[in-house]
């Protein structure tokens, strides 16, 4: 997916190989998080996403190429046909999110739901590894 959109760009496909010759998918996800962190989805107990701040409830599409349920996902798309359905995901980490866009994850300001206590604990495990 990710390939098909930087060719629609015209952005030059370029590898992150590591030493050992694989790629370095952090990397990416992590790029992608920086840009992508406003549209976030958390995995609720009941299986179901919800997208944060505004809390949408949406299901990963079927035609995704993800195959497991991540706590975190990044969606470029929000369709809405049967279900509310995110496409053009991948999975992100919730120390991302909190390290690289607290203005936006800011808890005085977010809404009441499960994603919030996820990223409340986030914030205490960022806090221990700053001190």
């Amino acid at each position: 997916q990710l390939r098909g959109i930087m060719t629609r760009l015209d952005i030059p496909l370029l590898t992150c190989r590591g030493a050992k010759g694989q790629y370095d998918t952090n990397s990416i996800r992590m790029a992608l998080t920086c840009a992508m962190y406003m549209q976030v989805a958390y995995l609720q107990r009941s299986g179901s996403y919800l997208t944060v701040k505004d809390n949408q409830i949406v299901y990963i599409h079927p035609s995704s190429s993800i195959s497991n349920k991540p706590e975190w996902v990044l969606y470029e798309e929000f369709a809405l046909t049967s279900k509310n359905y995110i496409r053009t995901v991948t999975s992100t980490r919730g120390e991302w999110l909190v390290e690289m866009a607290p203005h936006y994850f800011d808890l005085e300001n977010f809404p009441e739901c499960e994603a919030k206590d996820a990223l409340f604990l986030e914030y205490k495990k960022l806090a221990r590894r700053m001190n």
